[in-house]
């Protein structure tokens, strides 16, 4: 979008004008991103919605006003919304969508990988602090902005789908990867028959959509908040694992980079305990395969995509989505691997 559109919607909102300049953020598969600079300072966020991902705004920026109003702690700096000039949270642009306008956590940092024990340490805290400030949250005031988004069954559905439409060379190049997902299906099998309490679920607690200070390195808040909507801890546990405690990039080509690394869980582990969030013994249960079923649902949806020519995910080359996939699918397997370890600093942290 060029600079008079992105002024122009700027207006929409109740800003002070002060020569705004706009930095385009590249990372993330779904919204488009800018960081608004004011005097040469990191001022605001601006955000078009992709409205072909979440098609009910209203829904989704209800969602996020009515988490942003619980997640208010002195121990927890939540981002603001910026309203627009006629007092709503986002604005509607004829032909350019729909957008919204964030304060900017000045003096923050995000990651995405790390290899730092304070990092995992304190992301694990912030984790138990956002579902903490939401555990009395009205669940069933919250919108589903993308129904069934994790459900195990959906996603094998467009697999199949995805499987019977695709082309031959595309089922010859992906076929390590589709064996794989057929696998690996029957052993997440408990995650979908276990009954658990519904909580307010972030849905995207990658380590990149943590921030943290600069100054004092400590965790502050998460970002990123389309998918706040109803779900179960271990969807949120087992994302932030999938980064946290991954040591290569989801999208690394290399599978020998990929390793799930113990102290890094540990000290994930050990944040979330300290943060005083309480869980259910069934919830405790299964956190470790949470950390199997996020890299695998992302995977599998990313094999989808691929299989589908990259309809929904952002992509810089032809093969991004399988190469993030079978990175993904890559943890998965060693995180697997891992359950018993998992187990073990699970009880010994939360005194089982």
């Amino acid at each position: 979008m060029d600079t008079p559109k992105l002024h122009a919607t700027l207006e929409c909102f109740s800003v002070e004008e002060s020569g705004y300049h706009f930095l385009p953020i590249i990372q993330g598969y779904i919204n488009d991103t800018y960081l608004v600079l004011g005097n040469d300072r990191p001022r605001y966020i601006l955000q078009r919605i992709n409205h072909l991902v979440f098609k009910d705004i209203k829904g989704l920026m209800g969602n996020i006003q009515m988490a942003l109003e619980l997640l208010n702690d002195r121990d927890y700096e939540r981002i603001e919304l910026v309203k627009t000039v006629d007092g709503d949270t986002y604005c509607e642009v004829p032909g350019e969508g729909y957008w919204r306008l964030m304060s900017y956590v000045d003096q923050s940092v995000a990651y995405d990988i790390t290899t730092d024990r304070n990092v995992a340490f304190q992301a694990g805290r912030i984790l138990g602090k956002f579902h903490q400030l939401l555990q009395n949250a009205p669940v069933h005031k919250f919108s589903d902005t993308i129904p069934r988004f994790h459900d195990l069954g959906l996603r094998k559905e467009q697999l199949e789908s995805a499987l019977i439409q695709a082309s031959p060379d595309k089922l010859v190049v992906a076929s390590k990867a589709i064996a794989f997902a057929k696998e690996t299906f029957s052993k997440l099998r408990e995650l979908q028959q276990t009954q658990l309490p519904v909580r307010v679920c972030h849905n995207d607690t990658k380590l990149n959509n943590i921030l943290f200070s600069k100054k004092s390195h400590k965790s502050l808040c998460f970002i990123d908040l389309d998918t706040l909507m109803k779900g179960y801890f271990y969807y949120d546990f087992g994302d932030a694992v999938r980064t946290v405690a991954n040591t290569a990039l989801e999208d690394e080509r290399d599978l020998d980079k990929i390793g799930f690394d113990k102290v890094l869980f540990k000290n994930f582990v050990s944040g979330l305990h300290q943060s005083g969030l309480s869980l259910s013994a069934d919830e405790l249960n299964l956190l470790p395969l949470g950390a199997v079923f996020m890299p695998f649902i992302h995977g599998l949806r990313a094999l989808t995509d691929y299989l589908n020519n990259n309809i929904y995910y952002k992509v810089f080359y032809e093969t991004q989505n399988l190469d993030r996939c079978l990175s993904l699918f890559d943890f998965a397997d060693k995180a697997l691997a891992e359950v018993a370890y998992m187990e073990s600093v699970i009880d010994k942290c939360f005194l089982r």
